[in-house]
């Protein structure tokens, strides 16, 4: 039997699902003109577990951003943010509390609140505030 040759695909910075590039689509329609040309996602510090997510229209890609399309939505991702993303998957929830939920596969801690994260950096989690530090 022939070894069979295999290729490894690149990992996707991020990606949406397809409910939430439909629903990225309705909202840059929203938009003014010239004003949503791209949807950029980065991870900023902050939050009471040390990062944040960053969710937002862009006129366009700047020098240094990752490119990806997604179910026909341009998304951006700086070079700061694009390790703390890598494998990312957004998904749009429907339901009584509907909103983008983002699956990160580089997470090792998140608040309460769902709204900050933190990740290991040299096999040890980041230090974070823990969730009495304001979050609501």
């Amino acid at each position: 039997m022939r070894p069979m040759a295999t290729t490894e695909r690149p990992l996707t910075i991020v990606s949406l699902t397809e409910s939430a590039a439909t629903k990225i689509r309705q909202l840059m329609a929203e938009e003014p003109a010239g004003e949503a040309g791209v949807l950029r996602i980065a991870v900023q510090g902050g939050g009471c577990s040390g990062f944040q997510y960053a969710l937002g229209f862009d006129r366009g890609p700047q020098e240094g951003d990752h490119e990806v399309d997604s179910f026909g939505v341009p998304v951006v991702v700086d070079p700061f943010s694009a390790p703390y993303l890598a494998g990312t998957e957004i998904d749009w929830v429907e339901g009584l509390q509907a909103g983008f939920a983002i699956n990160n596969p580089n997470v090792s801690g998140s608040c309460g609140c769902g709204h900050s994260f933190q990740v290991e950096e040299g096999g040890a989690a980041e230090d974070a505030a823990g969730c009495g530090s304001g979050c609501s």
